[in-house]
């Protein structure tokens, strides 16, 4: 869906250029957008004053159009431009406007300022003079609206160009979402998005956002095996593996067996034990998914279990413990497997891996291309990545997930699914979604079983 497509500013260029090679001049597509955008700050101003700060370049082509078109509304406007327009756009966008601009902010203050300085092409920072004007008229203004990509923020990283850039109200992506809405620290800076749709095409290749999945309900004659049985390795810390099956059972799969010989009877009478040695356990053909990791530790007898998982050839979710001891060579050909880590693992994946990127999205895609795992590179700002180039970007979730334990259980989440037929990338979106939605249920101050608890909850949304 275009909707949900996030697009690199190259891609975005590109996008447009088809649009430019139907016929539609730069100027008309520069309507288009502000016409979108106007609408939106136009009810936000709610017939109060507003500041519209424009750049030299295309993105102040918009403002001068939303200018205009909130003035015929019946909105005050003042327009700011400290450089005069350096593309034939924005030349024609002043001209429609017609009226004063100002070069400087001075005292001018009011109700909404409307910030397009720069848009998603900026890869340097601001100058001193602008990054001074941009911060001093939105601490002017009651509210604040950034179109496209806040000024200051490069929109390929969500990094932060320039020190002390303000937070908007609200940011209105223009045509497509762009990498720094959904990515840390820029995003933080942001507000409430919104997307302005302008006849963007979908984009092969493009990432996307993870958004609530479609779960169907078992079929009648389902039965236990035929929604996926789901093994979870135990080890050294069993509270762990533990947590991971609660959240498993409530995530869709029919059956779930926690797999540890030294585990005796589980304190929850609907968790199967089976204390069998692990190597006879994973012999039993109706396991569909494992996971692996949660509590498994970290010394000889945690490899030689890792070891042995991997070697049954099953579908399996690493976590935790068994992403530090994981070694390329215990890698099985063409076994779906998922990964979750978080930013340390991920960094020794990394180096076990030999791979060399910067930045948690970079870093997971890399590793996907060279394990041929998908990656959840778990955090924050979410990042999940396949072998094929894949990239999903989760929207933001409770801070409140920032815990112990909760890792442990969205990788139960993630089996579970995976157990139901998922493959690796549908099911650690749906596992990212579903953990995500959980804590909004448990609310403030959780603990990792009250998030286990809520999985259940979560999916029943989603049917």
């Amino acid at each position: 869906m275009s909707d949900t497509q996030v697009l690199s500013a190259a891609q975005m260029r590109s996008a447009e250029q088809a649009i430019f090679d139907t016929g539609t001049s730069v100027f008309e597509l520069m309507q288009v957008a502000a016409g979108g955008a106007a609408e939106w700050i136009r009810r936000i101003a709610a017939g109060r004053p507003v500041t519209v700060l424009c750049g030299p370049g295309n993105n102040g082509g918009d403002g001068y159009v939303i200018a205009h078109l909130l003035q015929k509304a019946g909105n005050a406007v003042t327009v700011i431009a400290p450089a005069e327009p350096m593309t034939d756009a924005a030349a024609k966008a002043r001209a429609l406007w017609g009226k004063q601009v100002l070069t400087s902010g001075g005292q001018t203050h009011g109700e909404v300022i409307v910030d397009c300085l720069f848009g998603s092409g900026l890869s340097r920072p601001l100058s001193g003079e602008h990054a001074l004007l941009l911060r001093d008229l939105v601490a002017r203004h009651h509210l604040s609206v950034a179109v496209d990509v806040p000024s200051g923020i490069a929109s390929d990283s969500g990094a932060l160009l320039n020190d002390k850039l303000p937070t908007f109200d609200v940011t209105l992506a223009l045509g497509a979402w762009k990498f720094a809405h959904w990515s840390l620290p820029g995003r933080a800076k942001m507000g409430t998005m919104k997307l302005v749709p302008i006849g963007v095409a979908p984009v092969d290749g493009a990432a996307k956002v993870i958004t609530k999945p479609v779960i169907a309900a078992p079929a009648l004659d389902s039965h236990k095996y035929r929604r996926g049985l789901a093994a979870i390795v135990g080890g050294a810390m069993p509270g762990a593996a533990r947590l991971a099956a609660e959240a498993a059972m409530r995530g869709g799969a029919g059956y779930v067996k926690l797999l540890d010989g030294n585990a005796g009877v589980s304190a929850n009478p609907a968790l199967v034990t089976d204390a069998a040695p692990l190597e006879d356990a994973l012999t039993d053909a109706r396991i569909s998914a494992v996971l692996v990791g949660p509590g498994l530790g970290r010394d000889d007898s945690a490899r030689e279990r890792l070891a042995l998982v991997l070697a049954a050839g099953k579908p399996t979710v690493v976590d935790a413990d068994a992403l530090v001891t994981l070694k390329p060579s215990m890698l099985v050909d063409r076994v779906p497997m998922l990964a979750t880590p978080h930013d340390g693992e991920l960094e020794a994946l990394c180096r076990s891996f030999s791979v060399i990127a910067e930045g948690r999205r970079d870093r997971a895609l890399a590793l996907a291309r060279t394990s041929k795992m998908v990656v959840l590179a778990k955090g924050p700002d979410t990042v999940v990545a396949a072998p094929d180039g894949r990239i999903a970007l989760a929207p933001p979730a409770p801070s409140w997930l920032s815990v112990a334990g909760s890792g442990d259980v969205l990788a139960g989440i993630a089996v579970s699914r995976m157990a139901g037929g998922k493959d690796p990338f549908d099911a650690a979106c749906e596992a990212v979604w579903l953990h995500g939605q959980a804590a909004r249920h448990c609310g403030a101050a959780f603990t990792p079983l009250d998030l286990a608890e809520a999985v259940s909850g979560a999916l029943e949304i989603c049917l």
